[in-house]
């Protein structure tokens, strides 16, 4: 099944499964109205979510979901800029903790080019010993890895984007669930237009009741629908910074399931990029934790006001009760 395809389908029904929520939202809590200003951003939202899934499935289709759990890595850095230059995140030099996030920035940032543009020798072989190093060297994946590490780095560079203005969506119109819906729906119908150009042949648009029934049924309902209202959540309590803080801890995963499901064989330059790119997002974290604690002497706590000092569980607790 083509990925556009597969966007339209996964994000509609995402969208059916939380098409009750601005309903039972309106029901619950007093909200602001839904205006032509925060449709407006949603729908830019709905852009930038359809752009970055389209680079995403396409520079997984010219390299493997390792190659992009590992340039995932350059989500925090990019979302700190970002977050500076839209004034959410303050940097002060002579803070240690701002120190340690911009040198973690730009050590993410190196890491990520060393896994795009530096492949090595392999470290772990395929299950499958058919395929002999000769044959591997001319192989589409190699001479592809570099454009479709191109294609992952503008899909990460998107997902920063994204949650800014996400974020921003979330101190007008607090509620998840309607948000997301908006989101979903925008997205799938943005894909649609996209795939009636790509895959204009009516066969491609068929599902039949196989594997690819069960990915979208997944992506939609765990990804598209669970995923992105937990982000809105905590975008919402927490700010864009603190929710790509985790991004990088994808790559331990991606890497086991595909060599394991994939038969993906592992490589030096994954290794030792992802391994640089992980020092970069633990200085960062440090940074933002040391920040939070206000462990740094004469230097007055520089935290976004957006961003709460109260434990994420607990400051979604009391703003629940008081919406009650």
């Amino acid at each position: 099944m083509s990925y556009h395809v597969f966007v339209v389908y996964a994000y509609g029904v995402a969208a059916l499964l939380l098409l009750p929520s601005p309903f039972f939202s309106y029901r619950s809590r007093v909200l602001p109205p839904l205006n032509f200003s925060i449709m407006s951003k949603i729908g830019l939202l709905g852009i930038i979510g359809c752009t970055s899934q389209i680079m995403g499935y396409t520079g997984i289709n010219y390299s493997s979901p390792t190659l992009a759990s590992a340039i995932s890595n350059l989500v925090p850095a990019f979302t700190f800029i970002l977050a500076v230059i839209f004034r959410m995140e303050k940097v002060a030099m002579r803070s240690s903790s701002s120190r340690a996030k911009v040198m973690g920035t730009i050590v993410s940032i190196a890491g990520a080019f060393i896994v795009t543009l530096y492949r090595g020798p392999r470290i772990v072989p395929t299950p499958s010993p058919s395929i002999s190093s000769s044959q591997l060297l001319r192989s589409p994946a190699l001479s592809n890895w570099v454009i479709g590490g191109l294609f992952l780095t503008t899909e990460y560079i998107l997902v920063p984007m994204w949650y800014i203005v996400q974020a921003q969506i979330m101190k007008e119109y607090p509620a998840e669930l309607t948000v997301v819906f908006f989101y979903n729906l925008s997205v799938s119908i943005l894909a649609a237009i996209v795939g009636l150009v790509t895959e204009p042949n009516s066969s491609a648009w068929k599902i039949k009741p196989d594997i690819a029934l069960v990915s979208i049924l997944c992506s939609g309902i765990f990804g598209s629908a669970m995923n992105n209202a937990v982000h809105a959540w905590a975008l919402r309590l927490k700010g864009p910074v603190y929710v790509a803080m985790f991004k990088p801890l994808s790559i331990a995963i991606a890497v086991a399931m595909g060599f394991v499901f994939l038969g993906d064989t592992l490589y030096l330059g994954s290794v030792i990029g992802a391994t640089i790119i992980s020092i970069g997002f633990y200085t960062v974290m440090w940074g933002k934790a040391k920040e939070e604690m206000g462990e740094d002497n004469g230097i007055s706590n520089l935290e976004s006001p957006s961003v709460q000092k109260s434990p994420l569980l607990q400051s979604y607790k009391n703003q629940d009760s008081e919406s009650r």
